[in-house]
């Protein structure tokens, strides 16, 4: 059986593409789940949405619910679906509804500073 904790995460947490910061937050969470590496979520309401488009993409998770994507657009670039977020989640998980996830890659920078 698959265990997920969401706790709160400590400090202040950024993500940053394109030479752009698109979150500086306090209120993120920290979602552990047995065999992945952490994952930070943000509020929607410490996200500048206007770097983000909702793309047609979606997955299914057993333990989570259907997740939607976003992409990161900035100034140079289109990141496709570099992050996403489950408008329902599954009950256990439902810290996590109104939050989104990012990718980090070469590209996102997601840190606590």
């Amino acid at each position: 059986m698959t265990t997920i904790k969401i706790r709160k995460a400590e400090g202040t947490w950024t993500v940053r593409a394109g030479g752009a910061i698109l979150v500086e937050s306090r209120n993120a969470l920290v979602l552990s789940e047995d065999g992945h590496t952490d994952v930070i979520y943000f509020p929607r309401g410490d996200i500048a949405m206007a770097f983000l488009d909702e793309t047609d993409h979606t997955t299914h998770c057993p333990h989570k619910g259907d997740a939607s994507y976003y992409s990161i657009v900035t100034k140079s670039q289109t990141l496709k679906n570099a992050a996403w977020s489950y408008d329902d989640p599954k009950p256990d998980v439902d810290r996590i509804r109104d939050h989104i996830a990012f990718y980090s890659s070469a590209d996102v920078t997601v840190e606590r500073i």
